[in-house]
């Protein structure tokens, strides 16, 4: 099988790449917390990749790809409003 590296493939690894970031950063903060922890910047790369992979899927026709990936895109902006309620809520019992 022969692939032509345009821009497309590159978007897509890219946004592969950014899918897998999410496991990882979560891993090593659980690691240094000694305890399973979700950092925020799980859900940003979380919401970037999704809406990479989504956008390649779009590119590519495929709507099974695209369905899987748009639906986790509601969850994670959901999760980051949540965490940014909490936040404001945090600084105004600081004040």
């Amino acid at each position: 099988m022969k692939f032509d590296w345009d821009f497309w493939i590159i978007f897509g690894f890219v946004g592969q790449i950014m899918f897998f970031m999410r496991f990882l950063v979560q891993w090593i903060e659980s690691e240094r917390q000694k305890k399973s922890v979700i950092p925020i910047s799980f859900w940003y790369f979380s919401l970037l990749g999704t809406l990479m992979l989504a956008l390649y899927a779009l590119h590519r026709n495929d709507p099974v790809f695209l369905v899987g990936q748009s639906m986790g895109f509601f969850i994670y902006v959901r999760n980051l409003m949540l965490i940014r309620k909490e936040q404001k809520c945090d600084a105004s019992v600081v004040s």
